[in-house]
């Protein structure tokens, strides 16, 4: 591929079929994104309808498997629609996407709940999830490919960086219209059935997006290809299967998107988990703030995207994995601190630790919250110091039998062991233990919320922003340079599978993983070692092995 500015004849003017081409694809893409948030948005409901007529232990494994399937297919819906895209085409195979991703949201809303027809309806949720996977696995790549062989060459960067700004304003979308439609109806009603209303008008979206898409010609770059009987017949063999191409693959997996994914999802997704979970901001507040902060942030996708034609996309993805990696700790210092000063001072002054026989202690990992953590005293302790938002060291002892402490500054608060008792018993102590440990936080100065009068929401606002910027830092150029990282017979198959490895594995349960963290550590910050730790990687393996890409012809 040629390196110079000279080799590259597509500068010009964007004419208005392409700037209909770049409006066409974002806006399919951010109705795919809406139709993919409304799950995690409307979770409570879903689960309420869903899950409450089965048992604990299958009710766990179905919520579970709602919960990561989304995520964990997308990989897969990058090799089939890769595939697919190689060889058919860029506009029919993301038009394809669309529809089931269309289609399976529509069956959410009018799917009937565990108490008409069973346990198929779970079954069929989590299959509506898989399918929504597939679809966006297969809708990033085909996007991004699409707009980046219409570009002309020296707007690259530009022109796809509006494909990076879909899913914030498809979350955006979401909010809206559940906000919209709440505020139509009683809670109550929005409960039963107002909540179906979303899922439900995405095929309004659908209609319109398909007849918008469908105005589009197919990719010249393709078109070209296919004319001359150039395309891959195996685009999976040449993607994978061949070290040279292979090794990019890996490059770009480790070297780029890793690091992006972590970024991108502790900027957006995160900070407002951290916000509401461990800093204690009311849930309205915590999304108001996120919201004004993405609003600020959101431009910035296209300022770097713009920027990345001028000076390249590696310094400026590298740049923003460095500033996450070094700033984290002290952002989110300072993000409790604006927010909840009252629990800033109380870990400072009395300190919280946990007496207890570390073997007894489990892995407090609750990726959506239904395990009570009530069988030993350790973890009845641990659950109920880290849900509520509080640092603690763990100091291993053997107290009594079996059982636990807690110490507030000098008061303690004792756990006996609950493992012998019956279910209601067990209940009682559990309650017991539990008012007089958050009474004994109350005495020390932990709130128990956050208190409105007291955040600094000018600067708890600068905080979120400056973590959208990182966001936009790493985000806006990342399209541009996975297309031009691989020859066209192959690219629509060779940048999904990276992109939606790092996006759906190591973006997507990033969140988890770093409660998992916090739970086991006691730490509200140690969680963001996940984030800064790929990100670092990134940073090393992209220095050292990622190729500048952006002076490069895609039309080969």
């Amino acid at each position: 591929m040629s390196d110079t500015n000279a080799a590259l004849p597509k500068h010009h003017a964007a004419t208005s079929n392409e700037k209909l081409v770049i409006g066409a694809s974002s806006l399919g893409t951010v109705f795919e994104w809406y139709d993919f948030y409304l799950y995690g948005s409307l979770a409570t409901y879903i689960s309420a309808h869903f899950f409450s007529g089965v048992n604990e232990t299958t009710a766990f494994i179905f919520a579970l498997a709602a919960f990561a399937a989304g995520f964990a297919v997308r990989p897969f819906g990058a090799l089939v629609f890769g595939r697919i895209g190689d060889i058919v085409g860029r506009k029919n195979t993301f038009l394809v996407t669309m529809a089931i991703m269309g289609v399976s949201t529509f069956v959410v809303g009018l799917l009937p709940g565990y108490d008409q027809i069973g346990v198929a309806a779970p079954i069929i949720l989590v299959l509506m999830r898989l399918l929504q996977g597939l679809a966006l696995g297969g809708e990033y790549g085909g996007a991004a490919t699409y707009v980046a062989e219409h570009a002309p060459n020296n707007k690259r960067g530009l022109y796809t960086s509006w494909i990076q700004t879909t899913a914030t304003l498809g979350l955006f979308m979401s909010l809206l219209v559940i906000m919209g439609t709440r505020a139509f109806m009683p809670a109550d009603e929005f409960a039963a059935w107002g909540w179906r209303i979303p899922f439900l008008a995405s095929i309004v979206l659908l209609v319109v997006s398909i007849w918008i898409r469908m105005q589009l010609n197919e990719s010249p770059v393709f078109q070209k290809m296919k004319d001359e009987g150039a395309t891959s017949k195996a685009p999976l063999a040449e993607s994978f299967a061949r070290w040279g191409n292979l090794k990019l693959v890996l490059i770009a997996l480790l070297g780029a998107v890793a690091g992006q994914a972590v970024v991108w999802y502790t900027g957006q997704f995160y900070a407002l988990f951290f916000l509401e979970r461990m800093v204690k901001v009311d849930g309205l507040t915590a999304n108001t703030l996120i919201a004004i902060a993405l609003l600020i942030g959101t431009p910035f996708f296209i300022v770097f995207g713009w920027l990345s034609d001028k000076i390249g996309r590696k310094p400026i993805i590298m740049a923003g994995c460095a500033l996450a990696a070094l700033t984290y700790f002290p952002l989110f210092g300072a993000l409790t601190e604006a927010a909840n000063p009252a629990l800033a001072h109380a870990q400072r002054t009395a300190p919280v630790a946990i007496y207890a026989n570390t073997e007894e202690c489990s892995l407090l990992f609750d990726p959506v919250g239904r395990n009570q953590f009530d069988r030993r005293a350790c973890d009845v302790a641990r659950a109920f110091i880290t849900r509520a938002g509080v640092n603690y060291q763990m100091r291993p002892t053997a107290i009594g039998e079996h059982g636990a402490e807690i110490h507030v500054g000098a008061r303690i608060v004792r756990i006996g062991d609950v493992s012998p008792l019956a279910d209601g018993e067990r209940a009682g102590a559990i309650a017991a233990f539990q008012t007089e440990a958050r009474a004994a936080l109350d005495g020390a100065g932990y709130p128990a919320a956050a208190d409105p009068a007291r955040i600094d929401k000018p600067l708890v606002i600068a905080i979120l922003a400056l973590l959208v910027i990182y966001v936009t830092m790493v985000y806006g150029p990342i399209a541009a340079m996975l297309v031009e990282l691989f020859p066209s017979r192959i690219r629509y198959t060779s940048m999904s599978l990276p992109y939606h490895i790092g996006n759906g594995w190591f973006g997507g349960f990033l969140p988890t993983t770093a409660f998992a963290i916090v739970a086991a550590t006691g730490n509200i910050y140690s969680g963001l070692w996940y984030p800064i730790i790929i990100a670092a990687a990134t940073l090393v393996i992209g220095v050292l092995a990622l190729p500048e890409t952006y002076k490069r012809n895609i039309d080969i």
